[in-house]
């Protein structure tokens, strides 16, 4: 299992829409010349990775995101908002995009060659898709397209399911957190309350793979997201930077004992067909690469012929 590049919407938008990270710029030129090349990278790793490991999965670990309109007159902003928050998953799929996105990425410096390259090197049959989700993924919309946060309102169930409705990809929640806060089980009622919408989303017959706690420990200076090097420990982990387990630790460990004889008995599993370093001169695993090299290579006939009829 690989993941090339992390949140590549996040990445650009930070770094071309803000001005935080990398550029610090904040156009939609700088914007769209950040996804482009941001996502190029992650399909072209993808390829070199194939090169070695034909077998290889992939999880997209990927921001999932809304936007509210705060009254009538910023629904349009919204919804542009919302479409724009598929770009970077689009273009890693090579699904078409919708005509205003079309526009605006054109309008913004991409080339049709460019954009073409994305629907020509569809590598989506061995994707998975990762949705990190945390509370300040939702957004509200003022009138004049600017956001303030909203807090959850949807949660991670009903946005999850828009994305997979969207690319029908198998999912996993692939990053949340919460401070651990003064009471000491606000990240604890956190973990619980996105496992439930993990169950939920399964339920409802979503394939669903895993679940991630972002992260191991504590982290350090992201309240400024990065823009500040203060040395501020955020109570994030699952463990503290002295490597003493947190409660929402304790209840990660519960969680998966209690879990991990039910769930698959109760589910139809994606099986992953993993092959561990040790083993990979083993007969079967030979075999497993073979078919996986003679499925990539039906694939890519199956795009070019498709891109000849486009044409």
């Amino acid at each position: 299992l690989y993941t090339p590049i992390n949140e590549m919407y996040i990445c650009a938008e930070f770094s071309a829409l803000y001005g935080w990270w990398n550029e610090q710029l904040a156009t939609d030129q700088a914007f769209v010349t950040a996804l482009k090349n941001i996502v190029k990278g992650n399909v072209l790793a993808m390829h070199a990775i194939l090169e070695v490991r034909p077998d290889a999965l992939f999880i997209q670990s990927e921001s999932s995101e809304y936007f509210h309109a705060e009254n009538p007159a910023a629904i349009k902003p919204a919804e542009i908002l919302n479409a724009k928050r598929f770009l970077s998953l689009d273009l890693n799929y090579g699904r078409r995009v919708d005509s205003e996105m079309y526009e605006y990425l054109l309008d913004n410096g991409m080339t049709r060659e460019e954009y073409h390259f994305f629907l020509a090197n569809n590598l989506k049959h061995q994707c998975i898709m990762g949705n990190d989700y945390y509370r300040t993924n939702e957004h509200r919309v003022r009138a004049d397209g600017s956001t303030t946060a909203s807090g959850e309102i949807f949660g991670y169930h009903v946005i999850t399911s828009q994305y997979h409705d969207r690319y029908q990809l198998p999912v996993m929640h692939t990053e949340t957190n919460l401070w651990q806060g003064p009471n000491g089980d606000e990240a604890v009622n956190w973990l619980w309350k996105e496992w439930a919408n993990v169950m939920r989303v399964r339920n409802d017959g979503v394939p669903i793979i895993g679940f991630t706690w972002y992260s191991l420990t504590d982290q350090v200076d992201w309240d400024t997201a990065l823009r500040e090097n203060h040395g501020t420990v955020n109570p994030l982990g699952l463990y503290d930077l002295q490597r003493n387990i947190r409660p929402v630790g304790t209840a990660y460990k519960q969680l998966i004992a209690d879990w991990n004889q039910v769930l698959p008995a109760q589910s139809a599993c994606l099986q992953i067909p993993l092959v561990l370093p040790n083993e990979a001169d083993q007969p079967w695993a030979q075999q497993q690469k073979a078919r996986a090299r003679r499925g990539q290579h039906t694939q890519g006939q199956a795009a070019n012929e498709s891109q000849a009829d486009n044409h």
